[in-house]
């Protein structure tokens, strides 16, 4: 019975973890574009062309407070 207890504060949610690290993966080329050369316009087309991305960003504590 111990051992159940100790796992289960020690669990990572892993949904919001894989959906964040994809997040940051499909914005990675823009990143680098913004590191490289930085205008304000480059960081305006970013939500233009990766909405799902940046809503996955913006929601991942909510995901991640409820999945705790």
């Amino acid at each position: 019975m111990r051992g159940a207890g100790r796992t289960a504060r020690l669990r990572l949610p892993l949904i919001p973890l894989v959906l964040a690290l994809l997040a940051l993966l499909d914005l990675r080329t823009e990143f680098q574009l913004l590191l490289d050369h930085f205008t304000i316009t480059s960081l305006v087309e970013i939500p233009r062309h990766h909405p799902l991305a940046i809503a996955v960003l913006l929601c991942t504590p909510w995901l991640w407070k409820q999945s705790r």
